[in-house]
């Protein structure tokens, strides 16, 4: 009973911790096209690991990104498992530099086994977000009192609660879904004045937009063993695009409280999607003491459309490598029972500035799953190098390294005890 409380009091504190630093999560002005940074999904494990998940199967850690993975949990136990980032993030843009930290709720997720045949998942996941401040000056020689200053901000993203179900068609393969419920508010904001002219007042126009919609996940996994200590597993999860639930506004406030200002605000409902997704991975296990694995993953978002403009995304794509060492399950010794992770990827985003790709995206990732004493629970952490390069000169980079810490409690709640 006391270890249960201690998971339940851990997990609460994840969970309130998550929320406080939800809205503080990026600074990146690559958020202000389409619906910012989207979040790449996957558990602490996966997180050291480059980022692969749709081929891992383990039985003592969670892996929402594949809901075909949720047979693999053990039949007495249920799964807590919680995560949160913090990160340093470098910019520039060639001449200047800036630098800002953050703080980000990652995910929280539950898993059980149903049946036999059966495993269920719920969780809370960030699918993207927004955060950003940029100023610039425009300077009229010429004209001194046409000169203008102008500052855009935005905050807000996307987030996701899911429900999923896996269950075992054939020994050898499983197949699963998720249905999420997607929801969130984004607001980007210009405001302009001019600073050499006191007659002409500053306007400021707001865009937000309020988004209530779904989300749904396939997955499958087919395992083959080859011999007594080699596992192998193919994996691929598949999201069909759709068009999103939303109501959009745009406010427009000329002057301010001592010069009087007026207000006009429209309410519509703009055309607005996700795309389908497609993805694959394949792991290979030897002893379950190495696993080594590669995913690939592809979205269509050039066909989708954004506040009724199409062409406005690049299609994005992914590929990560990854690799889990653990040195001796049968070790006497802490060390000999740590899991070492290692992996990289590189990733083209979706954002999309004057009909060319804004910028590539590169990763290398290294971490230790790191086992709670007389438990199977097991505390993650990594570090993530992330670089951010333009496909221009003026266009930004970005440099971060983010270090993820995750919690994965593992409790035998359905074991029975006999008395003799």
């Amino acid at each position: 009973m006391t270890r249960f409380r201690q998971t339940l009091l851990v997990l609460l504190l994840t969970i309130l911790s998550g929320a406080t630093v939800a809205q503080n999560n990026t600074n990146s002005p690559y958020t202000r096209y389409g619906y910012g940074q989207l979040e790449d999904q996957g558990s602490g494990n996966s997180k050291a690991m480059g980022g692969i998940a749709y081929g891992l199967r383990d039985k003592y850690q969670t892996n929402f990104a594949n809901p075909a993975s949720y047979t693999a949990v053990d039949s007495l136990t249920f799964m807590f498992d919680g995560g949160i980032s913090m990160q340093n993030t470098n910019f520039s843009d060639g001449t200047v530099k800036k630098n800002a930290k953050n703080s980000s709720f990652d995910y929280i997720t539950m898993q059980f086994r149903l049946s036999k045949w059966g495993a269920m998942s719920i969780g809370l996941l960030p699918y993207s977000n927004v955060g950003y401040t940029m100023a610039s000056y425009q300077e009229n020689t010429e004209y001194p009192e046409n000169s203008a200053s102008t500052t855009y901000a935005g905050e807000g993203g996307l987030h996701q609660l899911y429900l999923g179900a896996g269950f075992k068609i054939f020994k050898n393969l499983s197949v699963g879904a998720n249905i999420s419920y997607l929801w969130g508010d984004i607001t980007h904001t210009r405001s302009q004045s001019f600073p050499s002219n006191s007659t002409v007042m500053p306007l400021t126009t707001v865009t937000g937009m309020e988004i209530t919609s779904y989300k749904l996940d396939f997955g499958a996994q087919y395992t083959h063993q080859f011999s007594k200590k080699h596992v192998a597993t193919l994996g691929v999860v598949f999201s069909p695009g759709h068009d999103l639930n939303n109501d959009a506004y745009v406010q427009n406030q000329k002057g301010n409280s001592s010069t009087g200002y007026t207000t006009t605000q429209k309410d519509t409902i703009l055309t607005m999607g996700i795309p389908m997704t497609l993805g694959a991975g394949v792991t290979y296990v030897y002893d379950d003491r190495l696993t080594v694995g590669a995913d690939v993953m592809f979205q269509k978002w050039s066909s989708t459309t954004f506040m009724n403009n199409s062409d406005v995304f690049c299609n994005r794509a992914k590929i990560a490598v990854g690799a889990e060492y653990v040195p001796n399950l049968l070790g006497r010794s802490y060390l000999s029972h740590i899991k070492y992770r290692l992996g990289a990827y590189y990733s083209k985003p979706y954002y999309k500035i004057d009909g060319a790709r804004a910028a590539n995206e590169y990763g290398v990732t290294a971490g230790f799953g790191l086992p709670l004493p007389r438990s199977r629970s097991v505390l993650s952490i990594s570090a993530q190098y992330v670089r951010m390069q333009g496909t221009e000169s003026r266009f930004l980079n970005e440099n971060t390294l983010r270090l993820c810490i995750g919690v994965t409690f593992n409790e035998q709640w359905f074991w029975k005890r006999k008395v003799q």
